[in-house]
């Protein structure tokens, strides 16, 4: 997850870095641009990243140095290497869709299904 607040070129040249660094030492199998996307919550302030995906074969070796190297540049917000089974399905990624409209929320969400007695409050 790359900040967004870094310019295109900059977001291009970190995930190249990485590319580069797997393809030197390992295999990349696939790898996905999913774009700019809301987080669950902040981090560093932010409330969205650019994701990036990488799906490759290597040895621990590259493992180690593409964690210490991912930790310690500037504009990587966070990242996570996961072991998986080689045969394990290709994630798609999902629909980055607008959060819902005025009609969309529904009574799901609107405001007396919190089960009160829809009286005035004292809210000032």
């Amino acid at each position: 997850m790359l900040d967004p607040q870094l310019d295109a070129p900059a977001r291009e040249g970190l995930a190249g870095d990485a590319r580069g660094q797997i393809e030197a030492s390992g295999t990349l199998k696939t790898e996905n641009n999913w774009g700019l996307r809301k987080m669950a919550y902040e981090i560093n302030k932010r409330t969205e990243a650019d994701y990036r995906w990488f799906r490759f074969e290597a040895a621990s070796d590259l493992l180690d140095s593409l964690d210490h190297n991912l930790k310690i540049a500037d504009g990587v917000l966070r990242f996570r290497i996961f072991k998986v089974d080689a045969d394990a399905p290709v994630i798609v990624p999902p629909a980055n869709s607008a959060p819902p409209g005025p009609r969309e929320r529904s009574a799901h969400g609107a405001r007396d299904d919190r089960g009160d007695s829809g009286g005035d409050s004292d809210d000032e």
